[in-house]
């Protein structure tokens, strides 16, 4: 019987010291250790599964934490974690308090660069490889892990590009598996399929053409091919690139074969790998959902209606578009400036176009919002789902600042509905034509209603541009919500004794500001709380401070929010809860406001 060879491995100087023979029971240990701790645990699972033998490859070949190893993205960073002094602990992965889903700097020695959005790995490792030269460090490797989705975006070819220049002491690995999160896209991911085929002569290598040391494709899952080529571009200096063939969920059946669903599977069977599915029956929709399945009966009647992802069409639900239209739908890749230029071109034109990017991935397009759109007041329609806290995966994807980011942009209009309904008739208003660009924000998650009452999609009524709702009737104090968190101020109101006492306000749209309903509001409440489930500073809060200072009113204002630091992972509730914004908080705010 082997011995365990995984749990006598507590950082990368004990891999080490196995011989490479040995390094293949260690890949089957560490992906059923991936494998068991995500299927109670959750979190990414096809990504770290297909990097397994490169992950071990590199802490073997290369003297880390001193020579430097970035990982893009990073949701493949699992079995780096496992091996670099985490491996204890992993079980905590993700959890409040516990450890990161992605690379962080401020964890471990091991992480040397904070990731979790695509494509900077390059630029990154180039930064990192120019600056040890400088130090007179001419030994120290620099080697960026990226993969086929990630490399297409503009970010990575500007790193590219600068690196080929340059006697930087850098390695791009490229970890092709022809999947990101869906399916890679585009031309690029055409030309490294024919490379991958053989179809490309040498002599018409895109990466070679940029100056770099071009080797592979080679098997990425191949320990003897891996550690003989890591360790002859080991000796060679100035840029290099590797070029490795991967299988995303590779040593989990059900992973290989539904690499979409398997991405972050959610608990499922270690064994079987079958996914726990949990019953959906009576539950609201998910949001997300709202907007695909909207839009696709949207676009079914009009024709000028397009829409628009950055490598999303699963996560966004414009799948659902994209099968059945797909002349209208478009994946454009991971290319978020890209996609709202392209938006904004499409809307000189008279058409129609919802550009769909969560909250968090717009912040990597905000020239292109003012310039491209709302300078040039084109009305395009971004659908910025995942909008608030995002729970597990952290502070690099909560869409926490979308409102203080918009907010300072002229002619843009901002709404946020309070439930799946008011989402899809914003959804409906927007395509009947507006004056301006606008931001519809929406949560990860389920709705709030029954799902029956959301079940007809082909139902819509015209929104007015402007106006807020009066919810709720008081005598004391009035609470004016934004978005879907005035559901917490709903459920909360519903458990407190001097629940008489509150007004409740619901303001959808954030910009343009229902003045009208402020002035009323101001005059006949001395006390006002705000609560938004994005950053207080320069968000909705600031908002109605800017309006009370405006206009010389010096009402009592009390501004709940996200506060001005980076709130970690947890689960929603968790973080709703420590940033005081949750049904709990809001009952014992309430409940002694009024006394």
């Amino acid at each position: 019987m082997k011995s365990d060879l995984l749990s006598n491995i507590y950082n990368p100087a004990d891999l080490r010291l196995l011989k490479e023979e040995q390094l293949t029971q260690v890949a089957q240990e560490l992906r059923q250790f991936i494998i068991d701790i995500v299927s109670v645990k959750e979190g990414h699972l096809g990504a770290s599964l297909g990097v397994v033998e490169l992950t071990i490859a590199l802490h073997y070949v290369f003297n880390t934490p001193d020579d430097l190893l970035v990982w893009d993205v990073g949701h493949q960073a699992y079995g780096h974690k496992i091996l670099t002094e985490r491996r204890e602990n992993f079980h905590t992965n993700r959890q409040i308090d516990g450890v990161s889903g992605f690379p962080k700097r401020s964890e471990s020695i091991y992480d040397t660069f904070g990731v979790g959005h695509s494509s900077t790995s390059i630029s990154a490792a180039l930064g990192m490889a120019i600056a040890s030269k400088l130090k007179g460090s001419f030994e120290k490797e620099h080697i960026a892990v990226i993969g086929d989705a990630s490399i297409a975006s503009g970010m990575a070819f500007e790193g590219l590009n600068h690196a080929g220049v340059t006697d930087a002491n850098i390695l791009v690995i490229l970890n092709d598996n022809a999947i990101g999160i869906d399916p890679s896209v585009g031309a690029l991911k055409k030309y490294l399929t024919a490379v991958k085929n053989g179809k490309n002569p040498k002599q018409n290598n895109i990466i070679k053409s940029l100056n770099f040391d071009y080797s592979g494709p080679i098997d990425g899952h191949d320990f003897p091919t891996l550690i003989k080529e890591l360790n002859r571009l080991k000796k060679i200096k100035g840029p290099k690139f590797l070029h490795i063939v991967t299988t995303k969920g590779k040593g989990l059946q059900q992973a290989e074969e539904n690499q979409v669903k398997y991405h972050a599977p959610g608990k499922f069977d270690a064994s079987t790998g079958e996914i726990h599915l949990k019953s959906e029956e009576n539950l609201p929709p998910k949001y997300q959902d709202v907007f695909g399945l909207t839009i696709l009966d949207l676009a079914k009647k009009n024709k000028k209606i397009i829409g628009i992802t950055p490598a999303m069409p699963s996560g966004s639900s414009l799948k659902f578009m994209m099968d059945e239209l797909p002349e209208r739908a478009f994946d454009v890749g991971i290319a978020e400036q890209h996609a709202v230029t392209l938006a904004a071109g499409m809307a000189t034109q008279g058409m129609m176009v919802y550009c769909n990017i969560y909250s968090t991935f717009l912040q990597r397009a905000y020239d292109q919002v003012i310039h491209d759109v709302a300078l040039q007041n084109l009305p395009v329609i971004f659908c910025l789902d995942r909008a608030g806290l995002v729970g597990e995966d952290g502070a690099t994807h909560h869409g926490v600042f979308d409102i203080a980011y918009l907010r300072a942009i002229p002619n843009i209009i901002i709404y946020a509905p309070l439930n799946e309904i008011e989402l899809q008739n914003i959804l409906y208003t927007a395509q009947l034509g507006l004056n301006h660009p606008i931001a519809i924000r929406y949560p990860r998650g389920r709705g709030v209603l029954p799902k029956w009452e959301v079940e007809n999609f082909g139902q819509y009524e015209k929104i007015e541009i402007g106006p807020a709702k009066c919810l709720k009737d008081g005598t004391e104090i009035a609470v004016l919500s934004t978005g879907t968190i005035g559901n917490n101020v709903i459920e909360a109101l519903k458990e407190c004794s001097n629940s008489d006492s509150f007004a409740h306000y619901s303001f959808s749209f954030i910009k343009p500001l229902d003045i009208n309903t402020l002035k009323h509001i101001f005059s006949t409440f001395e006390h006002i709380i705000t609560i938004e489930d994005g950053v207080k500073n320069g968000g909705f809060g600031s908002a109605v401070l800017e309006y009370a200072a405006a206009n010389n009113f010096k009402n009592n204002i009390e501004i709940l929010g996200i506060p001005d630091h980076f709130i970690e992972h947890g689960s929603v509730l968790q973080l709703q809860h420590l940033c005081k914004i949750d049904v709990k908080s809001l009952i014992n705010l309430f409940s002694n406001r009024s006394k």
